[in-house]
């Protein structure tokens, strides 16, 4: 089992930058493929960006791809999620999770693939 933490959120005007880190306890944090997604207010959870094991591939949604880099460090256990150009349309509650079962090489997109999730933390974005 992993215990997961996000922190980093907060307020940006468009156009701005947010750095989000997931710190991670528990079980060999490398064992997991890392995601972030994001919920808006009466939207479903969707899928932001995903990390390999080993950090050696990525994948992200087409709405943050060029904008968003996911990262991992996993001698510090950690993953990050560096946000630029962010626009009204990120503002949402973003999770970090953990899949186990996860491919490497696919890196699921569907959120019921990964067991294990943080508390959320909150990206609002002004314009």
């Amino acid at each position: 089992q992993v215990q997961l933490e996000e922190s980093g959120g907060g307020l940006v005007q468009a156009g701005g930058s947010l750095r989000l880190s997931c710190a991670a306890s528990g079980r060999t944090f490398s064992s997991y493929v890392m995601g972030w997604f994001r919920q808006a207010p009466g939207k479903e959870r969707e899928f932001v960006a995903a990390i390999s094991r080993s950090g050696d591939n990525t994948r992200y949604a087409d709405s943050v791809k060029g904008r968003f880099t996911i990262s991992r460090d996993n001698a510090k256990n950690t993953v990050h999620l560096q946000m630029h150009s962010l626009n009204a349309e990120d503002t949402a509650v973003y999770y970090c999770a953990a899949g186990e079962y996860v491919s490497s090489w696919s890196l699921s997109s569907y959120w019921y693939h990964y067991a294990y999730w943080g508390q959320g933390t909150q990206v609002t974005v002004s314009s």
